[in-house]
Parts: structure tokens; sequence; C-alpha cells
């Protein structure tokens, strides 16, 4: 083959603009009217797309098409080439009969999917101009998207990010979820209190859902479990007396960036097994004929039901065994299409638990391989433990799920008998290790203890799997040394790390395309999928022409922010004000309260100070607090009082803004985050297993503040010292403070300070109507024994806020360390992420597909 050019070598050069020769003033000129495309050109092809279907599709034409028929015909023209992709995507697939990656996730937070599928089809352009032939506005149109209520927080939007990549990468892969009808919910704020409303995303219909009826499944619950012997004298077990489900699923087709591959995202809605009782209906029992279609339908009704009632808990159950065996059943019935017996699946299929939510998959495929397939436990043992893989997501201990053996044996009864088996095999494992040695046995097992017993669902995914990865190298290190030390001892191999990473076609490209466009300038077209490119930038940091354009671009981002913040709380803001913001979902882990006390310290001070020289700051919060989370809630109630009030206190000159952006959503971020300046990562070391939202802020040219924590630690090794802001307690102190017996109160007698601002936050100042309403952060703090070291960290935090102010104000500092997180943060794609995990634990390769 004839070797290919080699792409001529690209440059930037800051050129100091020339004063233009003087000429004669020119004529008026008529005019002109945009160019009308050739016919057969991209543009007017979609163009003609767009009417095409407004017309065959819809049923209008382009007098009467609504804002939201123009985003649906928009929609439908752009899948249709998707399509042709898929098809043949799908095609290769099957006829290579490829290994497949199958990643399980019970959320998967989507945002909106136009504008990516756009950037990702390389189309975005062309979409822009034909609209505007059309006396439309691109931007205008994609704002009629709704989010897709398909997740909540960053282990959604991570699982999103990896389809992304996958199919960047030519990764063969399905990803599979529920098809939740509402949403986790939409928020929004009566007297600063977080109210929740039904987050109805469908209501608008979805033109990327595609429903494939006939590969629905059934899905058996209840009963009870009948042993009996067959007519070869082998044991086996039957379920009976079932209330069964259909599982429905619908396809997503997830296009990667200008490759030629297209994966698909299945997600399963619940159905009846029979939707209507004629007979019941016949003798005037209305609801009754509808009660088992309606029973049946609540299970993908939501995401995340509360769980404080044992109703709830049940239905949390139902839905990941629900989702998992419908995904499970698909993934068998693939392969016993393409292959002759099962005696190959782990050599086509590697099946990903995206943490414990899923993990209910090792006991239902041994039951499905077993009890259906009527393999031998010992095969299908051997198979399970080659095809699943888990990803740990978390090291606090109520995040890692337990059901009750009680729960388990009225909705599970055949999955319990086959995890007490898999732990009694286990435990003869660790019997042989460690000989009578109980303590082991009581860390290991999967059974824990107690009344009632549990099940531990990490310790199930654990066992089951060939490899645990946790998502950060501080992480990974922690879970090997507290979380799952035994493991590790016993099955050393079995633990690696693969930090996560974000997608640059979306969290860059997408929300951010001015600075995509300087991007471009400077390490030419393609960087989204070579995100090392960008270190070119890092030459051009300390350059004042290249500086003046980077401020420009994050300027304007701050305009239009300050635009949707006027629209959404009714506060006018300064886009000349450092951007201090924290987004991210509400745990007293993430101490949202330990940025309010600074809040509160700088307030204090402009008061106490009215000739001091300060910063001018909006701090921006966007979270949302699960609904029996209490103190979350409380949490963001104290944040919503003191804003008001700082809001609208005159002595502050405008000098502090506080607005906290109601209903955080991954749309909402896009616009957030180009435009942030500071990012707040401050997290008690040793709790945030990762975080993706500090990756996608550096990108954007914030600058992180941070405790060592997560993959903050990675981000400062990346970005250099001297871009990032680091504080607090790392994690051997946070150990070492613990073991000495931390007095969160000898914290408040050393600092009075800090003493003032928790009597002033529990005072009548911000809650006039109703001294002490905001209490409660108070004494988590003070009576609750601060369990996250608030109080512990804010002195250190408080300096380093005074770092931040200095910086700040030397504008060309400021730009060049933004411009270096931009440029040194290739670690941080989620193609380096799936690089890692294809090569390290699902041993699998790319297939490209020609066009």
């Amino acid at each position: 083959m004839p070797k290919k050019k080699k792409p001529a070598k690209q440059s930037v050069k800051v050129v100091k603009a020339r004063k233009p020769a003087a000429k004669p003033a020119p004529k008026k000129a008529k005019a002109k009217l945009p160019t009308k495309p050739a016919a057969g050109s991209p543009v007017a092809e979609f163009r003609d797309a767009i009417l095409r279907h407004l017309k065959s599709t819809f049923a209008r034409d382009r007098v009467t098409a609504t804002r939201n028929d123009w985003w649906m015909a928009t929609c439908m023209a752009a899948r249709d080439q998707m399509l042709e992709r898929y098809i043949d995507t799908q095609a290769q697939h099957a006829s290579k009969n490829v290994r497949r990656v199958y990643y399980l996730s019970l959320e998967y937070l989507m945002g909106r999917v136009l504008t990516n599928n756009l950037v990702n089809l390389q189309l975005r352009d062309v979409a822009a101009q034909a609209l505007a032939e059309l006396g439309q506005d691109l931007e205008t149109v994609a704002d009629e998207e709704a989010d897709m209520g398909l997740g909540n927080g960053g282990l959604g939007r991570l699982a999103a990010c990896f389809l992304d990549s996958l199919a960047t990468m030519d990764i063969p892969a399905i990803g599979y979820g529920i098809h939740y009808e509402f949403g986790l919910f939409r928020q929004t704020f009566v007297q600063g209190r977080q109210v929740e409303v039904a987050d109805n995303w469908l209501a608008n219909n979805n033109p990327w859902l595609i429903r494939r009826p006939n590969f629905r499944v059934s899905v058996p619950l209840y009963g009870r479990v009948k042993h009996s012997t067959d007519d070869r004298g082998n044991h086996c077990a039957e379920l009976v007396e079932t209330r069964n489900l259909l599982g429905v699923p619908w396809d997503i087709p997830i296009a990667g960036f200008a490759g030629s591959s297209v994966n698909f995202l299945r997600l399963w809605e619940s159905k009846a097994a029979s939707e209507f009782d004629f007979r019941a209906f016949d003798r005037g029992g209305y609801v009754e004929a509808v009660h088992e279609r309606d029973s049946s339908e609540v299970v993908s009704k939501v995401l995340y039901p509360n769980d404080s009632t044992e109703s709830g808990k049940e239905l949390r159950l139902v839905q990941q065994i629900f989702f998992v065996s419908c995904s499970l059943q698909d993934i068998l019935r693939r392969h016993r299409r393409l292959n002759p017996d099962f005696s190959t699946l782990p050599a086509k299929a590697a099946v990903q638990l995206n943490d414990t939510h899923p993990a209910i998959a090792v006991a239902e495929l041994m039951r499905l391989l077993v009890d259906v397939e009527r393999l031998t436990w010992d095969e299908a043992w051997a198979l399970c433990t080659q095809v699943f893989s888990y990803t740990n997501h978390t090291l606090l201990p109520e995040a890692l799920e337990t059901w009750s053996v009680p729960l388990f044996e009225k909705v599970l009864p055949r999955h319990l008998e086959i995890i007490y088996e898999i732990n009694r095999r286990h435990l003869e494992d660790v019997e042989q290790r460690w000989p009578g040695d109980d303590a082991r046995k009581t860390e290991l097992s999967i059974i824990q203890e107690g009344f009632p017993k549990r099940i531990r669902m990490a310790h199930l995914a654990v066992v089951g799997s060939h490899h645990v990865n946790g998502v950060a190298e501080l992480h990974t290190r922690l879970i090997r040394a507290h979380l799952f030390p035994g493991f590790n001892e016993l099955w050393k191999s079995k633990f690696v790390n693969v930090t996560n990473g974000v997608t640059p076609r979306r969290w860059v490209r997408g929300c951010n395309p001015e600075l995509g466009a300087l991007c471009d300038e400077v390490a030419g077209t393609g960087w989204e999928a070579d995100l090392g490119r960008l270190r070119k930038l890092d030459a051009l940091a300390d350059r004042p022409a290249f500086q003046d354009r980077f401020l420009a671009i994050k300027r304007a981002n701050k305009i239009r922010l300050a635009a949707r913040i006027k629209d959404l709380v009714g506060v006018e803001v300064s886009p000349d004000a450092l951007f201090d913001v924290q987004i991210k979902r509400l745990h007293e882990y993430k101490r949202q309260h330990l940025n309010l006390l600074h809040i509160l310290h700088l307030y204090r001070r402009i008061l106490n100070e009215p000739n001091g020289q300060f910063t001018p700051r909006v701090c921006i919060f966007g979270a949302k607090a699960a609904p029996g989370y209490a103190l979350a809630k409380h949490i963001i109630h104290a944040i919503n009082r003191v804003a008001a009030v700082i809001n609208t206190d005159e002595r502050v000159r405008g000098l502090l803004k506080v607005v906290f952006l109601p209903d955080y959503r991954v749309s909402l971020a896009e616009r957030i985050i180009p435009a942030a300046d500071l990012s707040e990562q401050i997290s008690t070391a040793g709790k945030e297993a990762s975080g993706t939202g500090n990756m996608k802020l550096a990108l954007n040219g914030a600058v992180t503040i941070g405790t060592l924590d997560g993959a903050n630690v990675e981000i400062g090794e990346e970005v250099g010292d001297e871009n990032i802001f680091i504080f607090g307690l790392q994690v051997e102190e946070v150990e070492q403070l613990w073991a000495d017996g931390y007095d969160p109160r000898a914290v408040l007698a050393a600092d009075p300070e800090l003493a003032a601002l928790l009597d002033w936050l529990r005072s009548d100042t911000f809650t006039p109507e109703q001294a002490g309403a905001l209490s409660p952060v108070v004494d988590s703090l003070v009576d609750g024994g601060d369990p996250y070291l608030v109080l512990a960290d804010f002195r250190s935090y408080v300096d380093a806020q005074a770092k931040v102010e200095k910086a700040f104000l030397d504008r060309r500092r400021w730009a060049a360390m933004a411009i270096r997180n931009v440029a040194r943060c290739a670690k941080f794609s989620s193609d380096r992420s799936i690089g890692d995990y294809a090569k390290l634990i699902w041993k699998t390769k790319s297939h490209p597909i020609p066009r």
C-alpha cells in the first residue's frame, strides 16, 4: 500500500496587530442573502431531511411547526444518518462473532442527546447552517430537549462517558439499564427548602428510543423452590408459583466520535405478563382488571425509589433483579445464536458490574446456567468467574449495599439458596488458606451475621468476579488496605486500578465550542479523540496574546451563565467576579457546608472591614439531596437562606453573591462548567472514590481547590503543584486524628472566629421567622461529632482560599494556571480509562467498521 502523506505540521503564531493603511470609505453594499447550498451538499441533504420529517413524520409544515416539532425533526434527520452506521456496526459484530463488553449499570446520566450526537457525527455545523436556512437557531432548537431521566450523580455520568468512549474506540459494547418512566425528580425551592417534583422526561416523546418488543424476556419473582430429580438422576431446582414480569427493551444508539462504530444502550421497561383481566372487567372490577399491569409497571416507574420503608426496599431489590435478569437472558440469547454451546462464553462476553447495584448478577447467571441451561455447578461457576468484573465506587460503608435474608427469601428464594452455596464453597477456600481462623471467615463471608442476617452484595461481587477495580489510585489503595484487606490477601492479583475519565467530546467540544475552536488552532483537528495533543497549549500559557484570547472565551461563557443565573434565581452577577463553583450530589462528605462556612467568613469580613480589599466572588452551587436524606436537605436550606441575606445586603457592595441553581442536571452543568474559575473539590480525604466533576472543570480551565482525595491527587500530579490549591488533612492524618480521639469542641475552643460563625448560623439572622431553623447543620458539626471533619479542615480551607484570591487578582498568573489545567489533563479522558479496562480487565480489542 502507498504510504499516507503526513499532514503538514501546524503551529500557532502570536502576531501583533498592525495599524491598517488608510482606505477610502467603501460604498454601502446591499445586504446579501445566505448562499443556498448546492443540491446534494451535506447542508442541503440535512435541510431536506428536516423538512421531510416535519411533513411525513409529524404532519407539520414550516408555518405550523412548533419548537418541539423542529427539535424532533432535527433529531430524526440526525438519527437517519446514525442508524445507517448502527446497522453496519451490528452486522459486522455479528458476522465476526466478536467479543463484546456488556456494561451493567442501574443509571446512565445521559443529559441531552441531540448536540452530543451532532458533535460525534461531525454534523454540528451542517445542522446549524441547515436550520439557519429554515429560519431556526440550533441552540434554541436543542434547548427543547429534556435531559434523559436515567441517572442521578457521578456514577451515571461516568457510565454515559464510558459508552461514548467504547463507541469512539470501536470496542463492541452494549450498555444495559432500566427504562425509567420518571427520572430522580425535578428540584424546586420553596422558602429555600428543596421540594421534589416528578421528572416526566418522556412527556414530549423521545426520538432516540427504539422499542424492541420481539426481544422481551420474562423474569420470575417470589414463589417457592421445587427440588426434584430428572430422568438422568440429576438434581433439579425449579421456581414455581411465581409472579412474572415481562422486560421489554428500548434501544438508544450510541455514536462514536468521527468513527464508524455505533453501539447501543438497551433499557428494560417492566410490563405485566397479563396486562388486562377481561373477566374481572366484565363483572365490574375495573380497577382489579388492570391491577397486575399497574403493580408490574411500577418496577421501571422511577429511578431510586425511597427505601426508607420496607416496601421501598423491596421495590429496589426487584428493580435490580429485573434489569439484571433481563440483561443476562439477552446476553445468553445472543451467545446461543452465534455459538454452539456456552463453553466459549468467557471468550465472547465481558460483563462489567458498575457498583454493587447489579451484583445480584452473580447469583442470577448461576441460576440461568444451572437451572435453565442444565450445566453442572462447577461448569457454571467456572464460566461465571471468568465473565464478571466489578467496579467499586465507594469507601462509605453505608453505600455498600446489604439486603436482609428474610427479604431475599421472600422475593428471590432460589437466589438465596445459590448465594448460600457460593458462600459455603468460598468459606472452604478461606479455611484452606487460614485454617481455624473464624475471624477471617466472619470478615470474608458473603453473609453478615446478626439479626436478621444480611447479604453483603459487594462481597458477592468480589467473590464472583475475576477483577475488582477502584476508580482512582488513592481509592484503589484504600480498597486494598481498608475496605477489602482480607480479599486482597486472598487474591492479590484480582485488585487493579482504573482511574475515571470524562469524554472531551461532550465536555469541551460540545459544551464549550469556542474553547474547542481555540484548541483546533493549536493542536489541530481531532484532539477530541487524542487529548494528549492539547499539551501544545502549554507552550502558549505564558504568552499575553494567547492568554487574552483564552480569557475572552472564559468571559463570554461567564456572561452566558450570568444570564442563566438571572433567569433561574433572579440574581444579577458580574462576569468579572471570581466564579467559585461547587456542583455535585449533596452529601455530608462532599462538604458543601464547609463551603458555606467560608462564605460566612467572607461575609463577616466584608461587614467588619468596610475599607478592606476583597476579590469579588460569586459562589455557585448545584446539587440535589436524596428525598430521605434530612441533613443534606437542611444544608441546602441553610445555603439558600444565607444567600438570600447576602444578596440583598447593600453593605456587601456586590463583593459577594451566592446562588444555588435549582434542578442541577447535565444540561445545566454544560452551562456552568465552561464559565467556572474555581473548582471546589473539598471532600474529606479518603471519602471520595474519584470524582469526575473535578476533571470536567479542569479540562475547561477552572483551577481546583481541593483536598488530597480521590482523583484530586492525580490532577495535582498532572497539572503541577503551582496550578492547584491543596488544603486539609491527608488520609493518614485523618486516620490518626480519629485514633487520637477527635473532639470538635476543642477545635472551636481554639478558633473563636469559627465558633462565632456557628453561633451566627444558629441565630435568627438568616431565618428571622424561626430562630434556630438552621441549627441541624450546626448540631451535626458539634453535638453530632463532625463525622466528616468540617471544623478540623476549616482554617486550612480559609488559608487556601486567601491564596486563591491573591492569584485571581494577578490576571496573567491566573490565565497561565487555567491554560495549563486544560493542557495537562489528557490522563482524564474516558478514552484512556476504557483503554485501561480493555487491556487490564476485559482483554478486548477494537473492531473498526469500514465505511
